[in-house]
């Protein structure tokens, strides 16, 4: 079975648009797109190509004019007329939009660590103003209903055949995963290869019995704590008595050192700090086997 990816989609397009446009939103339901209740001749069409492992998957989207207008109002602050048709500076906020929704995708699956999907890259190749009606020939497009503030707006999603067997929570389909390969036995028979209990990495995977896997998935939903260490240095108590407001702290840390990646206070690996949508993120230069890192805080 492979990894389920429909939450992450769900939740990191509601996140995004919260960040991009101060407003409160939230996936409120995804069903297959009904083409008839749109109410809108025009839309945006946005694609992006996927790739991950071996695969490569594209996604269409698209925008009706009245979720367009309102993006791009609210991405203005809210300043001035809302217009009534798209024009090229409604499409650049909508491509912006996409872009960051499609970014914020990827950084969340890849920190998940599936052993199915993972350095998964997207790129934005290109947009355009549409007739919403062409729209209809389009195979596996889901219509997502999102509330904005006080508002109910709509978008859709065009997604390919090689996606399909990691959105199992959209389409509401079971899809035999290409990930599940077959190994070749004798003169051609074929058995199916045994695949990494879901979220635990291959190299735990051989080194836990099933029944251990089956008890350590019990744990899943256990939190721990992150943190990131930027340095240390030992101070006397007098010292630190005496620091008052406006006092730099020298500490042994270089800059061009990596950065420790604490779990419960365990240091499992390092990393270097970037940007992830004007917020503070993590990206792991190295860091420990799946068992090592259970071993290391305690599990």
């Amino acid at each position: 079975m492979a990894s389920d990816l429909s939450n992450i989609i769900k939740d990191e397009l509601a996140n995004t648009l919260e960040q991009l446009l101060s407003n409160s939103a939230k996936v409120e339901e995804v069903n297959e797109a009904n083409l008839e209740n749109l109410d809108a001749s025009q839309c945006i069409e946005g694609n992006v190509k996927f790739d991950f492992k071996d695969i490569s998957s594209k996604w269409q989207f698209f925008i009706p004019t009245a979720t367009a207008t309102k993006f791009e109002y609210l991405m203005l602050g809210g300043m001035g007329d809302l217009k009534e048709h798209i024009d090229d500076e409604i499409t650049d906020a909508v491509n912006e939009i996409i872009s960051n929704i499609c970014g914020s995708i990827s950084t969340s699956i890849n920190a998940q660590g599936f052993p199915d999907v993972s350095g998964i890259k997207n790129e934005m190749e290109g947009s355009s103003i549409i007739d919403c009606s062409s729209c209809s020939g389009k195979t596996n497009l889901y219509e997502f209903s999102i509330s904005l503030g006080d508002e109910r707006l709509t978008l859709f999603i065009s997604f390919d055949d090689a996606i399909l067997a990691f959105i199992s929570g959209i389409t509401g389909k079971e899809v035999e995963s290409a990930q599940n390969e077959t190994a070749s036995v004798g003169s051609g028979a074929t058995i199916p290869t045994p695949a990494a209990p879901v979220g635990l990495d291959n190299s735990l995977g051989g080194v836990l019995s099933d029944d251990s896997s089956k008890n350590l998935k019990l744990l899943f939903d256990i939190k721990l704590k992150l943190s990131v260490r930027l340095g240390t240095k030992v101070f006397l108590l007098k010292d630190i008595l005496r620091w008052d407001v406006g006092e730099i702290i020298e500490l042994e840390q270089m800059v061009n050192e990596p950065l420790e990646v604490l779990v419960n206070g365990v240091k499992i690996g390092e990393g270097e700090a970037v940007i992830v949508e004007g917020k503070f993120g993590l990206k792991i230069k190295s860091i420990g086997s799946g068992s090592m890192r259970l071993s290391q805080i305690g599990l």
